[in-house]
């Protein structure tokens, strides 16, 4: 740990944040292979990948706890992604997949961590038989589970977008819907639909192993919405340019302190040690909101004109002032708009002040894109297709990470309430256009990649 040398003042200023701006560490998530657990039966892939993982991240609640207690600063969860599912299922029916996810479950349960990710499938381009296998799993491995956690790549710059796949996962979200409606249909709130996903994110419900990444690794989200609200509260009504400045050194301070922590763990471990996602992810926490960030910044409500350009500014500070802290910066990096699970958008969604139109045209600048979203649990599985091709649309155009996390909540209509409790919070179930998008989704085939994919 040589390489990461802390003055005095920046220990004092770490302190001073954990105790009165709210900064804590998300997320250790341990990153495993699982390619090496493939097998000719599903029992002996089952038992492959129940050794494994319970052999690696074994000692990652510990580690953590020791962490925590020893630099007094909170780590929230303990997570683990590995290997896309459909890379390893080999010939795997729907039966045998849900029996590779209650294997990770039992796991997970095992390590007594938070979240496992990485029942997953990467499909922008098309489908195999093995990636139709996981679909058709999806809605019960998330129903049969509690820790595990599914994700799609629908779509990508260099790829398109598969509009058969998007098709499909609209329905795959109802159903996950209707077998979770008992529990305000929360095995949606576990699975997350992407254009160009990355390989190293540490957060879920998204986070998977990449084929690209290393046997193991260990990565690290940090949070910090508080703080940098506190910075801009102290700054007063400064010009852009300072205050840009000012979130900037903000986000350093606080990438600093992850990569100190993700470094730890990792040495502690055994593992190597990956990357810092330093989004700005907040909690339902008053004072731990982005929502309050753009609010301070001039907005009389998240929601209103301005929204879209504060969130801009927000988010390319953020990235700026992290990577000058750490040659390690990775997964989504920013800041998220989760509506469930941020206090001020929650109460900007309660009063009307921030539609779903808004919201998409928010992701456009923001870290992944419409995230914990409670809809109307009548909303047809075409519509979800639809919003779904919208934001993979953005992400497509503009080479970012997008990503839907939407909750047909059944039973539910516009103005009632989902309430998950945790970090994923509770959120009041918004409006979506009720026009058809059904003759859009029947055409299938793939939007073909944009120009700015011929970049070779």
């Amino acid at each position: 740990m040589r390489h990461l040398n802390f003055s005095g003042e920046e220990i004092l200023e770490t302190i001073d944040m954990v105790r009165t701006e709210q900064l804590d560490i998300r997320t250790i998530t341990v990153g495993i292979s699982l390619l090496d657990c493939v097998s000719d039966s599903c029992e002996g892939l089952c038992r492959n990948v129940y050794d494994k993982v319970e052999r690696v991240a074994r000692d990652l609640r510990r580690v953590s706890a020791d962490i925590s207690e020893e630099f007094g600063l909170p780590i929230i969860n303990n997570r683990i992604a590995v290997t896309p599912v459909a890379l390893i299922a080999g010939r795997s029916g729907p039966l045998e997949l849900l029996r590779i996810a209650e294997t990770l479950d039992r796991a997970a349960h095992a390590v007594n961590v938070d979240f496992i990710g990485g029942f997953s499938a990467q499909v922008e381009k098309g489908m195999t038989q093995i990636d139709a296998n996981l679909f058709a799993a999806i809605p019960a491995a998330l129903a049969a589970t509690q820790r595990v956690c599914a994700s799609v790549n629908v779509g990508s710059t260099r790829a398109g977008l598969n509009m058969d796949a998007i098709a499909a996962m609209g329905r795959i979200v109802k159903q996950t819907a209707a077998l979770t409606g008992a529990a305000n249909s929360i095995g949606c709130a576990k699975l997350v639909v992407f254009c160009n996903a990355v390989e190293d994110n540490p957060f879920m419900a998204g986070a998977f192993h990449g084929a690209s990444e290393p046997e193991c690794t260990v990565n690290v989200g940090v949070s910090g919405p508080g703080v940098v609200l506190r910075a801009i509260k102290a700054a007063g009504d400064v010009d852009f340019g300072t205050l840009t400045s000012i979130i900037r050194r903000t986000a350093f301070k606080i990438t600093r302190a992850g990569e100190l922590v993700g470094r730890t763990a990792a040495t502690r471990l055994g593992l190597p040690f990956g990357i810092v996602d330093l989004s700005l992810a907040p909690t339902p926490a008053e004072g731990d909101s982005v929502a309050r960030i753009l609010e301070e910044i001039g907005l009389d409500s998240v929601g209103t004109h301005g929204s879209t350009a504060a969130l801009a500014l927000l988010n390319d500070a953020v990235k700026k002032g992290g990577a000058m802290a750490s040659s390690y910066v990775g997964g989504p990096s920013g800041a998220f708009i989760p509506l469930s699970e941020d206090a001020g958008m929650i109460e900007a969604a309660e009063r009307g002040a921030i539609t779903i139109d808004k919201l998409e045209a928010m992701t456009a600048v923001c870290s992944v894109g419409l995230d914990m979203i409670a809809i109307p649990g009548d909303t047809p599985a075409e519509t979800i297709a639809a919003i779904i091709a919208d934001e993979a649309a953005i992400g497509m155009i503009n080479k970012k990470t997008t990503a839907v996390r939407l909750i047909p909540a059944v039973g539910k209509r516009v103005g009632d309430w989902v309430d998950f409790g945790g970090l994923l919070g509770r959120a009041p179930v918004i409006a979506v256009n009720t026009r058809s998008s059904s003759r859009l989704i029947a055409r299938g085939g793939r939007i073909p990649s944009p120009l700015q994919a011929l970049i070779n």
